[in-house]
């Protein structure tokens, strides 16, 4: 009785039901591990870490003070240390060492140092110790001694580190203003003299003697040229009084420096720092992240512009893909005469998506770049030539090889979603009176609108995080300006850009300082599955409300 159960339990497909059930949940767990291991790593560098101090014991016996915070631990066999160390017992064989982040990188050399737990004294963590984020050279460690302004201190003995915290977010105030100035006010007035020039440009290259327009030229040069030197006088009270403040610090080896304010982002003491504040510093600092510039080659700070730059190219490759891949799709099942020819067609599309995504940087930087957009500067921006405009790549430039790059997938699934059209409501509405046209436009591609938007998921999802044609055609570490901003004509397709794909290939793999950047390559890869997950929910919930509005109007 038994085996015959067993029997029909494999005759009815049972091990198969169960063996695919277990796939798909391991699957799934590897995926959930996965993106919590990006997240813990990624995400826990924005925890306020605790400064350590302890004096460490090197190989020749030579005592220094350490101060830092612990970064990783690991335990490596004797051997991997070379040669015999007297601070490890000779019966010893693992050895437990210590990463710090020391810091200090314009005093010491390096951020992070390895040390062996055998050479190290009694940890304590001082709460008066202080960790000072800087613009440049890293993270700062030590103790603060004085706060001064125009040279005179204003605070020190027992109690500088109020006048620091209050200089530090007056400087920091001042600081944006200076970048607002230069980079929206400034930066508008030199685009601004740019189109003037080139205006003038055309004219001489049109020999067109209007004096008119020369002198409508002239005269906002110098209404621009006048605005400009306004700017700049204000510019030079600004970073007056930007650089009056500095302060002094004492490091562990017990040297004093003095240091300007000005290049202080935030300054805290995280060892007497409560739950409730460094969750604020937290929430603060991941804000920071995702709002802000990158600084220090794209180790510190944050990354907005590469999130700015990755939607909008989705976006604009998007709205490229999804027409042409619809009327090639509407043209090989609806007009086109199946035969030999159409199949071949069908093949090469298939074949396209196999294509490394590499040879299709390739061929958008020699067609695109090279030549279609030397072709447009000479007809229509011959004035800035030798500078290229869309002669160099650029965003247009990259959104258009991703379209490329995708549209076959949009090609096979609306291709489907056609196939799957019922014969009979075809007929039905050409008995009706409708023309093949209107039927394909008022019937068939409503109805196959589901299939569509599949399509642009899977086109999406590719687009948004492939690096290899970008890094030839637009994409660069750190763009000067946004794509899109307040300047005539608003939307700069022929500028340059930066991708998060980009941006992790590029802190992972080209940063000097590998260990600081190491967490931020996580939370960049967890923030870049973020975005192409926001993305694909939106395109299936637009895809669910079609398929559900088309559905009810079959069943009426």
């Amino acid at each position: 009785m038994k085996q015959q159960g067993l029997k029909k339990w494999i005759s009815e497909g049972g091990p198969y039901i169960w063996l695919n059930a277990g796939a798909v949940s391991v699957s799934v767990i590897m995926v959930v591990g996965l993106l919590l291991l990006i997240a813990v790593r990624g995400l826990g560098h924005f925890w306020p870490g605790r400064i350590a101090s302890f004096a460490y014991t090197g190989a020749d016996g030579t005592v220094e003070q350490v101060l830092g915070e612990f970064a990783d631990h690991e335990v490596v066999p004797r051997a991997r240390l070379g040669e015999a160390d007297p601070r490890i017992p000779a019966d010893q064989e693992l050895v437990k060492r210590h990463l710090v982040k020391t810091g200090n990188r314009d005093f010491l050399g390096i951020d992070f140092r390895w040390v062996l737990g055998a050479g190290m004294g009694d940890i304590t963590f001082p709460p008066e110790a202080i960790t000072v984020e800087r613009r440049e050279w890293g993270n700062l460690y030590g103790y603060l001694v004085a706060v001064k302004r125009g040279g005179k201190s204003i605070a020190d003995g027992a109690v500088p580190w109020q006048a620091m915290r209050r200089q530090v977010e007056e400087t920091g105030a001042v600081f944006d203003t200076i970048r607002h100035i230069e980079r929206d006010l400034i930066g508008g007035i030199n685009y601004g003299m740019e189109r003037l020039r080139l205006e003038a440009r055309a004219l001489e290259l049109e020999h067109n003697d209007d004096p008119e327009l020369r002198a409508r030229i002239q005269a906002d040069q110098a209404d621009q040229q006048a605005q400009y030197d306004g700017h700049t006088a204000e510019l030079a009270g600004l970073y007056a009084e930007l650089n009056a403040a500095t302060f002094v610090i004492r490091l562990a080896d017990g040297t004093e420096h003095e240091l300007p304010v000005a290049k202080v982002v935030r300054a805290y003491r995280p060892n007497e720092m409560t739950l409730p504040g460094k969750a604020g510093f937290y929430a603060a600092k991941l804000w920071e992240f995702v709002s802000d510039e990158p600084r220090e080659a794209n180790t510190e700070g944050g990354i907005f512009p590469a999130i700015f730059g990755t939607v909008l190219m989705v976006m604009i490759m998007a709205v490229l893909v999804t027409p042409f891949g619809v009327i090639a799709a509407v043209y090989l099942r609806e007009y086109a005469k199946q035969g030999t020819l159409t199949q071949l067609i069908r093949i090469a599309v298939n074949n396209l998506a196999g294509v490394p995504s590499v040879v299709y940087g390739v061929f958008g930087l020699g067609f695109f770049v090279y030549f279609a957009g030397s072709n447009i500067d000479e007809l229509f921006f011959a004035e800035s030539l030798p500078a290229p405009t869309f002669g160099t790549p650029g965003l247009m430039w990259a959104s258009l090889t991703l379209a490329l790059l995708t549209v076959p997938v949009v090609i096979v699934s609306t291709e489907e979603g056609l196939t799957r059209v019922p014969r009979a409501i075809r007929e039905g509405s050409l008995a009706l009176g409708a023309t093949k046209a209107e039927t394909l436009w008022r019937t068939v591609l409503p109805m196959t609108a589901s299939a569509m938007m599949t399509g642009l998921i899977l086109a999406v999802a590719r687009a948004a995080g492939e690096v290899a044609p970008l890094m030839l055609v637009g994409v660069v570490k750190l763009a000067p300006s946004l794509a899109l901003d307040g300047n005539t004509p608003f939307l700069h397709l022929d500028r340059k850009f930066m991708h998060l794909g980009f941006h992790i290939y590029d802190v992972g793999f080209q940063s000097p300082n590998v260990e600081a950047a190491r967490p931020l390559v996580y939370a960049s890869a967890f923030l870049l599955v973020l975005i192409i997950v926001a993305l694909n929910l939106t395109a299936i919930r637009i895809r669910n409300r079609l398929r559900e509005k088309y559905r009810a109007a079959e069943q009426n």
